[in-house]
């Protein structure tokens, strides 16, 4: 089989970070966000699991999966918190903003990937650059540490899932395994956390979580894929291009002005994808 073109993991990435912001404001819009969650990623995983049947088991991979699905289950339920203490426009920003430096730092310093100069000051931009979104917007003491806490899951979260896909026996394999055994995590933990609320209240927001259900294997299917076919830190910090989705519809759709702030963050986030893309 040829090797995969040098530009398709990032292509990948970036249509994964543009999916995985619709998939955020879907959560957001939602009036019980834990009932939510557990129907996305309960969705997710009824989706996937006659697949299970097809792929191969992901020996080599199944501790990368243990660990996954438990990071993702704290990170669902810090995520879920950031966004009950604070509006998604200043929410957001500062946990996607915060996580490309600390994957870039927990790739590169404790699985020693490499990443050039280059890349490393595209890593940077990206990361300043969605932070901008923040300035001039209030945020409770709560909703900006449950918002670091959530940015520092998902740069863990990151760099386990690096090492997990490449060490099972396909992309496929991990992507279904991983997607059930946490769909299963996450529907049992919000279910005990929340004394069985989130399953009487999902029956009122089902249809936008099962949407977002499936969006969430495209979004997190396509980065699987792509950092089984290149270095974790860079492309991390691609996927976090999706903020100009976010913005463009914001503005385009729901009225919102292109402020100096705003404006900034999408030139940065361009700039350090450039510095990135650029070989």
């Amino acid at each position: 089989m040829s090797a995969a073109p040098a530009w398709l993991p990032a292509a990948m990435m970036i249509a994964s970070g543009s999916i995985h912001a619709v998939v955020n404001a879907i959560l957001k819009g939602g009036s019980d966000k834990l009932a939510g969650r557990a129907v996305i990623d309960g969705t997710s995983a009824l989706i996937l699991l006659p697949a299970l049947a097809f792929v191969p088991l992901p020996h080599g991979a199944w501790g990368w999966i243990a660990a996954s699905a438990a990071l993702h289950c704290l990170y669902l339920f810090a995520l879920v918190k950031a966004f009950e203490s604070s509006d998604f426009s200043a929410a957001y920003p500062i946990l996607r903003g915060s996580a490309p430096l600390l994957t870039a730092t927990l790739a590169i310093g404790l699985f020693g990937e490499a990443a050039s100069p280059r890349e490393i000051a595209g890593i940077a931009l990206i990361g300043g650059a969605v932070t901008v979104l923040v300035v001039g917007r209030h945020v409770a003491l709560a909703g900006l540490g449950w918002a670091l806490l959530t940015g520092v899951t998902i740069a863990v979260y990151t760099v386990i899932d690096a090492q997990g896909v490449r060490a099972a026996p396909s992309p496929a394999s991990f992507t279904a395994w991983l997607f059930v055994v946490m769909g299963l995590c996450v529907v049992t933990s919000f279910g005990l956390l929340s004394r069985g609320r989130v399953f009487r209240t999902a029956r009122s927001q089902w249809r936008p979580g099962v949407a977002a259900g499936a969006l969430s294997i495209l979004t997190y299917g396509l980065a699987l894929q792509a950092f089984a076919l290149g270095p974790t830190a860079p492309l991390a910090a691609l996927r976090e291009t999706g903020m100009v989705t976010a913005l463009a519809i914001s503005v385009l759709f729901l009225g919102e002005r292109v402020t100096w702030p705003r404006a900034a963050s999408v030139l940065g986030i361009l700039g350090g994808a450039a510095l990135i893309l650029t070989r």
